[in-house]
């Protein structure tokens, strides 16, 4: 697919553009050219106006769609004599892409507020199926390191079943890039119906997921991660747990560098005897 540089614009922009403008970003998503018909003959085809032609341009950057068309052409040539670096640069830049989004989510205080909830818990039990399963096992695994009690909870049936076991004495983390995994949406839900404090980490910016949780941690995406055809659709989940975990280390680090060297040891000496 030609013009990676401009698409990937188009796409992280998607979600801002007009029902118009979606129409027209589609095309362009789509279009496998090195260069794009005229702006007439655009409008034409896709029944919108030149006026919105130039909006969509503006809204990307662009001073119009001329300028739009013109840089669409000359990168469309760039990568095509690149070959593998601009394939390379396609996932790098994806990754790079979905880094900035994560820093300009980032609030601190509301990583102080969850840590508060994590501390106060006598269990953490995280949800999550799919990628977001294997997001979920990563991170019980580092809690574990610096000593929580934490479980991983990635079975549809056993996402139910804990839920309604749960109490004000455990936090429940809930893990779905879409905000769509009904399974972990209904598990939050009775979970905060028992009274557990719940956290919900998700790409997804629906309000009536606000219902379900105590806190909403929200994650960067772009259009068609989940399908994971560029990059890992666990990747940005994983670096917000990172940057979680980093706020979570900090609080009474001496001990749980401790814990995390005793953990390490523990496994040490398990491979040693085994031997």
């Amino acid at each position: 697919m030609y013009n990676h540089f401009i698409k990937q614009k188009v796409s992280d922009l998607y979600e801002e553009f007009t029902p118009v403008e979606k129409t027209i970003a589609d095309y362009i998503l789509a279009y496998r050219e090195l260069k794009l018909p005229p702006s007439p003959q655009i409008a034409k085809m896709l029944f919108v106006s030149e006026a919105s032609l130039s909006r969509f341009a503006k809204k990307c950057g662009y001073s119009g769609f001329r300028e739009f068309c013109f840089n669409y052409q000359n990168i469309s040539l760039e990568e095509k004599t690149g070959s593998l670096d601009a394939l390379s640069q396609k996932v790098m830049n994806s990754y790079h892409t979905l880094l900035e989004k994560t820093i300009s989510l980032v609030d601190e205080e509301q990583m102080y507020r969850i840590l508060k909830m994590i501390t106060a818990a006598r269990r953490v039990y995280i949800y999550g199926v799919g990628s977001s399963g294997i997001a979920a096992r990563e991170f019980k695994l580092r809690l574990m390191r610096i000593g929580y009690f934490v479980e991983a909870v990635t079975d549809f049936q056993l996402i139910r079943m804990n839920s309604a076991l749960v109490n004000q004495n455990h936090l429940v983390i809930g893990l779905s890039l879409s905000g769509s995994t009904k399974e972990v949406i209904a598990g939050l839900r009775i979970a905060k119906a028992h009274k557990a404090p719940t956290v919900l980490i998700t790409a997804s910016r629906k309000q009536q997921l606000l219902s379900c949780c105590d806190e909403l941690l929200p994650v960067a995406s772009q259009k068609n991660l989940n399908a994971g055809t560029t990059i890992s659709p666990q990747f940005p989940m994983l670096v917000v747990l990172d940057i979680f975990y980093s706020y979570l280390l900090q609080s009474d680090y001496p001990r749980k560098i401790s814990t995390h060297a005793e953990t390490l040891s523990a496994l040490y000496d398990s491979d040693t005897m085994e031997r």
